[in-house]
C-alpha cells in the first residue's frame, strides 16, 4: 500500500532468486532456511522451512544446513579475530582484508589450543558429507558467508565450492539466495516498524 512498486519489483526478484535453475528449488530452500538463522528472522525462518517441507526436505537436511549456517556464523566471528590481532598489534595494516592475514589463523592454536581444537572439528563435522553433499554444503556455506559479510570466509568457501565442481552459475545462484534473504529479513521485520509506528 504504501510502497507498491517497490514490494512488487522485490517479490518478484525474490521469486527469480528461488526458483529452479542450475541450483533445484529444494536445494535453494534448504539454502534459505541457512541463511534466515544468520539474520535470526524468524518469519523467514517459519516460510522457507514450509517451502523445503512441501519440497520433501528431510528434518535431517535442514539440521545439517542449520549446522553449516552454525559453522559459518562462528566462522566469521573467528576470522575476524584476524582483525583483533592487527589491532592489538598496533599494525600498521591499512587493508582491513589481505588474504596473507590468514597466516595468523595459527595463532589461536598457539594462544587457547583446547577452545581452537573444539571450533575446528565442529567446523569439519557441520561441513562434512551427509545428507547434503560436501558441494551443497560449500554453496550453502557460500550463501551464508555474503551475509556475515566475512570476507575471509567468502574466499575459503569459493575456492573449496571450485573445488568441489560447482560452477559460477549455480555460485551466483547461491549469492542470489542470500541476497533475497538478506533482503526479506528487512522487509519482514517492517511488520514490527509499522507496528510500532501505529
Amino acid at each position: 500500500e504504501i510502497l507498491p512498486e517497490a514490494y512488487k519489483a522485490f517479490m518478484e526478484f525474490d521469486r527469480l532468486a528461488l526458483k529452479d535453475g542450475a541450483i533445484p528449488k529444494k536445494m535453494k530452500e534448504l539454502i534459505a532456511v541457512a541463511c534466515a538463522h544468520i539474520t535470526g528472522c524468524p518469519y523467514c525462518i517459519d516460510i522457507h522451512v514450509g517451502n523445503a517441507k512441501k519440497l520433501e526436505a528431510s528434518k535431517e537436511e535442514m539440521v545439517e544446513a542449520i549446522m553449516v549456517a552454525t559453522a559459518l556464523k562462528a566462522g566469521s566471528a573467528i576470522a575476524h579475530g584476524i582483525n583483533a590481532f592487527n589491532a592489538y598489534d598496533g599494525s600498521e595494516e591499512e587493508a582491513l582484508y589481505n588474504r596473507a592475514n590468514l597466516k595468523r589463523f595459527k595463532e589461536y592454536g598457539v594462544i587457547n589450543p583446547s577452545t581452537h581444537a573444539a571450533f575446528s572439528h565442529f567446523d569439519e563435522e557441520a561441513m562434512k558429507e551427509g545428507l547434503i553433499s560436501r558441494k551443497e554444503k560449500e554453496l550453502i556455506a557460500v550463501a551464508c558467508a555474503h551475509i556475515t559479510g566475512c570476507a575471509y570466509c567468502i574466499d575459503i568457501h569459493v575456492r573449496r565450492a571450485k573445488q568441489q565442481g560447482v560452477t559460477l552459475e549455480e555460485l551466483t545462484e547461491s549469492i542470489f539466495v542470500a541476497t533475497a534473504l538478506k533482503a526479506g529479513s528487512a522487509l519482514a521485520h517492517s511488520v514490527n516498524a509499522l507496528n510500532a509506528y501505529e
